[in-house]
């Protein structure tokens, strides 16, 4: 197949061949968390530290953000996205043969780095866009992320429920297997002008980004906040609903994350009202929702049904202020999107390793009662810290 050129139209099929392959990618680091209960089975560990295991995938993967995706803007996107894909399916045949918890840590790990490659699509997906719709491609290659969180959590508990956690992540490596070849069939020709740093260079300039961009920092410590509240549900939510009364089995606990399916709503729709210069507007309504739908997740006990309510408000909350946040982003430094996005979502994966330790901990002293006054407390943090810095965010100074 003759492979589109850099400068043809970014069109909707290559955009959903994008999704496709960060929904795959993303899935990675997610399948574990309705499984944690199973690992922590098969490898001796206790309940309150099996969100370890969460936790090294997402600090590996702040660390392949810092120096994988940095790389796009001095090789070739495409040589990088086939690359980190191939090595991944090495990555998800070690965790799935894994016999000791040292080598499911070390697969782990691996799995968490190369995850990354998300981000460079993303990136890539906003060089290719036109800038009059770069927010609604930007929206649809994330809603792939989204579905692939969903799809992960689903995937995992009926696998495990059919043959066992092992069986997910060798399914996965297969699944990655059959994406990469098809990215190396398809994947536009990457011909944008590369950086004149040296790799060295591009790493330290992105420090300098965290100094200069007050954009940057603003909205960084947003998606650390919300993907910190987003952490907390979703690494604690198996517990309970594994326990008596519910007792569910994985399948069904993978099912709730299905409900989610309505933030990929939110994250087209939030990618179209930041194109419109509505990005404010939409963060804060966003995060009011992020706020509320700790209430109906707080009433478990009474039906399952407020569970569904809370999970898609909160799906819809996050994802709608982490695509407005890639939006506004991607409109300054053009030529440096990699980094920009690198060191966005540095401040996304610590969230997600801070709110996963925080969330199992909490609920080995207080309950599922003590995660959502957790997850409230910090969706509060959230929405003040947005507020302090509506006013002229560009003409104040840095926060760091």
């Amino acid at each position: 197949m003759k492979q589109q050129s850099i400068h043809s139209p970014f069109s909707r099929s290559i955009a959903f061949l994008f999704a496709v392959s960060c929904g795959l990618a993303v899935a990675n680091i997610y399948y574990a968390q309705p499984l944690l209960d199973s690992l922590a089975l098969t490898f001796g560990i206790t309940h309150s530290m099996i969100g370890i295991v969460i936790t090294v995938t997402q600090i590996c993967y702040a660390l392949g953000l810092f120096l994988l995706v940095p790389l796009g803007d001095l090789i070739p996107r495409r040589s990088l996205i086939i690359g980190q894909m191939a090595l991944s399916v090495i990555a998800l045949v070690i965790v799935g043969l894994s016999p000791t918890v040292y080598i499911l840590f070390g697969g782990l790990a691996i799995v968490g780095g190369l995850a990354v490659v998300t981000q460079t699509l993303v990136a890539y997906a906003s060089s290719l866009a036109k800038p009059i719709e770069r927010g609604q491609i930007v929206g649809i290659v994330t809603s792939g992320i989204v579905i692939g969180i969903l799809f992960a959590r689903s995937l995992a508990g009926w696998l495990t429920d059919l043959a066992g956690w092992r069986s997910v992540y060798l399914v996965s490596a297969f699944l990655m297997s059959g994406m990469t070849m098809i990215l190396f069939k398809i994947l536009p020709i990457d011909s944008q002008v590369k950086s004149s740093l040296s790799y060295t260079q591009l790493l330290f300039s992105m420090l300098k980004l965290y100094k200069q961009q007050r954009l940057l920092q603003i909205r960084g410590v947003l998606a650390m906040l919300i993907f910190i509240a987003f952490s907390i549900l979703w690494t604690a939510i198996v517990l309970p609903l594994r326990d008596p009364p519910f007792s569910l089995t994985h399948t069904a606990i993978g099912a709730f994350g299905l409900a989610g399916i309505a933030g990929t709503l939110g994250a087209v729709r939030a990618g179209k009202l930041a194109d419109q210069g509505k990005a404010q507007w939409t963060t804060g309504i966003a995060l009011v929702l992020l706020l509320l739908s700790w209430i109906p997740l707080s009433w478990i006990g009474y039906s399952l049904y407020w569970l569904i309510l809370g999970i898609i408000l909160l799906d819809l909350a996050v994802q709608a202020v982490h695509v407005t946040n890639q939006s506004m982003l991607f409109t300054i430094l053009p030529e440096a999107r990699g980094r920009l996005t690198a060191s966005y979502m540095i401040f996304y994966s610590i969230g997600s390793a801070i709110g996963s330790m925080a969330s199992t901990i909490m609920y080995s002293y207080g309950g599922w009662s003590g995660v959502c006054y957790l997850g409230g407390g910090v969706s509060v943090i959230a929405l003040l810290f947005w507020w302090l810095t509506l006013k002229n965010p560009a003409n104040h100074k840095s926060l760091f």
